[in-house]
């Protein structure tokens, strides 16, 4: 597997020491988020190419200000339109997976307009997918959606399209799932992993390895499945001295990486 991390959790004072610090500490990857303009793809690939990192995956920018299930179709549109801008940034960028968060329950979304206004709206952005050949990575979150495993699986597979993966998010999950269970589950269908520490029973996010995340159980299902792509770490250091709060995510990441080997 390949070692990754969110660009923005990188310190430095700008993107170029963000790289240099990233491939400083052996990360294999960043992932970086939508990129609007020619000039800022073109940047983000010099660096790219100049300190090392590979760009792993996009993070969509737009899905939780302009949610793809939003009862307004001027909305849905919107986040249309950013998704297509996240795969047109992984197709300068050389990256092969978007991120995108497919949906947003509330108090006036129902389950049921979730799913449906989801998959119709990710329907409208898989030509352009399929033209630059970049997948679609459909994550978990806190967005009262896709809440077991099993329908994670369906979700994905009733697109009948390679282009629509899993991105799995292990941090996410341990709130009310246990997370080598959902990676047995969607199997072939992850293309792409976040990682951060969650403490279970204060219901809080902590340092990759300093929470009640059972990284042994992760690892032997990463490797029951046969995954080999990028984990990235999506948490910023801890501590008084960023560059020691990078290397611990770093040192984390390889112990953890090492458990799936």
């Amino acid at each position: 597997m390949k070692k990754g991390i969110c660009l923005g959790c990188v310190p430095g004072k700008n993107d170029a020491e963000r790289f240099a610090n990233a491939r400083a500490f052996g990360f294999d990857g960043v992932e970086v988020g939508t990129l609007r303009t020619e000039a800022e793809r073109r940047e983000i690939k010099r660096l790219a190419a100049q300190h090392g990192p590979a760009i792993s995956s996009i993070m969509n920018s737009d899905h939780w200000q302009y949610p793809l299930s939003d009862p307004d179709p001027a909305v849905r549109r919107k986040s249309v339109d950013g998704v297509i801008a996240s795969i047109e940034t992984a197709a300068a960028l050389g990256a092969d997976t978007v991120l995108v968060v497919p949906a947003v329950v509330t108090a006036d979304v129902t389950y049921e307009q979730a799913w449906e206004r989801s998959v119709e709206s990710i329907r409208q952005v898989l030509p352009a997918a399929e033209k630059h050949k970049v997948m679609l990575g459909i994550e978990n979150v806190w967005n009262k959606f896709l809440l077991s495993p099993i329908e994670f699986a369906r979700y994905v597979d009733d697109f009948k399209s390679k282009y629509v993966v899993a991105y799995f998010d292990v941090g996410n999950i341990v709130a009310y799932g246990y997370p080598d269970h959902w990676i047995r589950t969607l199997g072939n269908r992850l293309r792409k992993v976040h990682v951060k520490g969650f403490d279970a029973p204060n219901h809080r996010f902590v340092g990759l390895r300093a929470g009640t995340i059972d990284w042994a159980r992760v690892g032997a299902a990463f490797k029951a499945v046969g995954y080999d792509d990028y984990v990235t770490a999506e948490l910023e250091p801890e501590g008084p001295d960023p560059m020691a709060g990078l290397k611990k995510i770093s040192d984390d990441l390889d112990k953890i990486l090492a458990l799936a080997s």
